[in-house]
Order: structure tokens, then sequence, then C-alpha cells
């Protein structure tokens, strides 16, 4: 009997190549990686190893519904920094909602289709009660919307929320800086050092530890939300824990205005400075408004690459520092 079929969408990416990697090692799917370039050096690997790999287009549902025929599971999940960046946060989630239309509609039309693991992010506005709106989150929280106006699909569904990559200091906002004259490395943020971080650590190694566990317990993870952390943190001592890794001294400073954060980076500065906003004022309550399942729910016990070893693989050549 041939293996079941699972989907993963952005398979070249960071969560996308996780569960591939995941699902490759466990041996219990037959992997579709899809990627709009199936000729990249990163599609013609994951094809050595033994992944299918297929074209398609989020932004076409056609090629959606084509690459998903035959598929047991899907993995999906979106992409609304490509569209920020080239046109702000109202293009970018005018864009990320109608992709994650498109790949619940296609979905709905895989006859075969047993399990969709939807990757999004809390409600933040609706959490803070109307005062923090975070357009990454906001427009993923559309799209679980419109999931769950579709019976069936919702009946299959699992909400994965992944929470902070160590990989996020290569965002130029996040990035250490080098002040000669102190001989420090400074990262300048708008939430205070004490803002509670939950951290998925190596998101290149755990995402896919998570979909494996997922994929396993169908009856227990069907229309949940899965808060995927395996380390409890502060924006400050998260800086010292790089520091450490790196072997270089640090300091930590708080900005306690966004629009000046925002005149640095403009647009990213204001995305991600409210989002550290949200999160210095609610602390971990900001990954709530559903009743989630966690590591322990799971029965995950390790395996786990943490923040500070990530850190360490990274190094400052990782940063372009």
């Amino acid at each position: 009997m041939s293996q079941p079929i699972l989907t993963v969408i952005g398979a070249t990416g960071t969560q996308g190549s996780s569960v591939v990697d995941a699902a490759l090692a466990a041996g219990i799917y037959h992997v579709r990686a899809i990627t709009r370039n199936t000729t990249s050096d990163k599609a013609a690997s994951l094809r050595s190893r033994g992944a299918e790999v297929v074209s398609a287009d989020l932004n076409n549902e056609s090629s959606l519904i084509a690459a998903f025929v035959g598929s047991s599971a899907i993995y999906a999940v979106t992409d609304f920094f490509e569209p920020f960046a080239k046109a702000g946060p109202e293009e970018g989630m005018k864009v990320e909602v109608q992709q994650g239309k498109n790949l619940a509609n296609a979905a709905t039309k895989t006859p075969t289709l047993k399990h969709y693991i939807w990757s999004t992010l809390p409600n933040g506005f609706e959490i803070s009660g109307g005062k923090y709106l975070v357009p990454h989150f906001e427009a993923k929280c559309k799209i679980d919307a419109y999931i769950k106006t579709i019976p069936d699909l919702y009946a299959k569904t699992t909400f994965l929320w992944i929470t902070w990559y160590a990989t996020n200091y290569a965002f130029p906002m996040f990035t250490p800086i080098f002040v000669p004259t102190s001989g420090k490395y400074l990262q300048i943020c708008t939430g205070p050092a004490t803002t509670p971080i939950l951290s998925i650590g190596d998101a290149k190694s755990n995402v896919g530890l998570f979909t494996n566990a997922i994929l396993a317990q169908p009856e227990l993870t069907y229309t949940r939300y899965i808060l995927a952390y395996m380390e409890e943190t502060t924006m400050g001592e998260m800086f010292k824990t790089w520091g450490r890794a790196v072997g270089k001294e640090v300091a930590y400073v708080q900005v306690n205005d966004v629009g000046e954060f925002d005149n640095v980076w403009p647009n990213w500065g204001r995305e991600m400075g409210v989002m550290m906003e949200l999160w210095g004022e609610y602390g971990n309550k900001s990954w709530t408004g559903q009743d989630v399942l966690t590591t322990k729910d799971l029965g995950l016990t390790g395996g786990f690459v943490g923040i500070e070893e990530a850190f360490r693989k990274q190094g400052l050549s990782g940063l372009g520092l």
C-alpha cells in the first residue's frame, strides 16, 4: 500500500523546510514539497532526499488545486512579508488574506484530505480590546475566521501558533548594532527588557516536531489551537543569551516611541514595534483567546534545539555582522 501524501506549502522556507525534514525522518508520509521555483538548489536538495517537488503559486487557486491532488494532509502557510515589503501593510494584509482563502478553497476541493494544518497567529487586536493591530497577525486571523465558515474543512483543521524564532535577529530592526565607543552590541526595541517571550527556539529544527505530533494525534488536535513554544524568556534575557552564545558584550535599549522606531526602519519599525508593545503590555496573555494545546499536551519531551544553540549556530556571520 502506498504512503499517504503530506503536501507542504513553502517547502524551502523556514517553517516548510522544518515540516519536510521531520516528515522525511519519520517516514510515515510521502512528502510533496510545494515551491514556486522547482529548479532552485533548495528544491534539488529536497528532491535528492526523496521529496516530490511540485510548483504552485499561492496567488493562483487553480495551481493549488492541482498541487493538492491526492493529499491526505496539508501544511499551509502564507507570506505577508513579501507584499508588505513592496507596498506596505494594507497590501500585505490584502494579499495574505487572499492567499489564505485560495489555500482553504483548494483544500476543500481535495476529497482525499484528512488533516489541514494552518500556520496562524493570535488575535492581538481582540486580546487588547482594539488597542494594538499588528497587520501580520490580523491577516492570519481573518483566514482563521474564513476556515471556520467551511464546516467540513474546519473539522479537519489544526491551527498552529508558532512563537518567536531565534533567527528573528536577522530582521534589521532586531539585529544587534555594534557601537565602537562602548565596545558593546546594542539591541534597540520598543518593548521593555522585561517583555515576556515565548520562543520556538530554532524554528528550522523544531517546527516539524510539532507537526509530526499533530498529525499523529488527529482526534486530539482537530479544530484546536497549538501553542508551539519550547522556551520562555524575556527580550532582555534573550539578548544576554545571544551575547553569551557569540561571546560579545551587550546592552538592551528601549525606545518609547514607535514613531521614532519607524523613522529608522519605515513600515518595518511600526510593524514590529506595535507587536512588541502588545507583548510588553499583555505578556503571555498575548498568546490567548483560544483553548490551546502545548508541548506537554502533545507529549513532546525532547529533541528541541534551543535559543542559545540556535544563536551559536547562526553566529555573527549569519546576521551579516
